[in-house]
């Protein structure tokens, strides 16, 4: 948890310096296509160790890694999206009693991140002043991001760790792989 957490850090310090260059090129609908990579590291702790805390936990020490490294959007900015991504995924892991991995629920997983910080940002930083059309399409676009790049590719790269055979110990390696 620690290690992805402290990786998500160091990642998003980059990726915010990308968002500013999508944001350059095509505004907030831009932006919104590489949301699910802000999300990934606590999906994807959660699918290895499979048991409860696990986002509180990750997004907690990635909320701290963050703020020791910077973010160009604020402290508050990063400690509420945490709060957020950990209220909606332990929500979503104690409905399935933590025993749901397959490819839909991962979809489902990443694209739910989504909405409750969304409403958050959208009153943090202005989004409301881009209108309906925009609003709707950022938020649209944010939930396939979520979905694909958090979802998607959290499946993708837990799967691929646990065939190494690196995550014997936890959880994720003693269940057959799902579809």
């Amino acid at each position: 948890m620690a290690m992805l957490a402290t990786a998500n850090g160091a990642m998003t310090f980059y990726l915010s310096v990308v968002n500013k260059m999508l944001n350059n090129l095509g505004g907030p609908i831009a932006t919104s296509t590489i949301v699910g990579l802000y999300m990934i590291y606590g999906l994807l702790a959660y699918y290895i160790i499979r048991k409860p805390g696990t986002a509180v936990i990750t997004y907690s020490i990635g909320a701290l890694v963050q703020s020791f490294i910077g973010s160009a959007y604020g402290l508050a900015s990063i400690i509420v999206a945490a709060l957020c991504y950990m209220v909606v995924l332990e929500g979503l892991c104690w409905i399935t009693r933590y025993n749901k991995w397959n490819l839909t629920f991962m979809l489902i997983a990443g694209a739910a991140l989504v909405p409750l910080w969304f409403v958050f940002a959208a009153q943090m930083f202005g989004y409301t002043a881009w209108g309906w059309p925009v609003l709707i399409s950022a938020f649209v676009t944010r939930v396939i991001s979520g979905a694909v790049l958090c979802g998607w590719l959290t499946k993708v790269l837990g799967d691929g760790l646990i065939r190494t055979g690196l995550l014997k110990r936890y959880r994720s390696s003693e269940q057959p792989l799902e579809v």
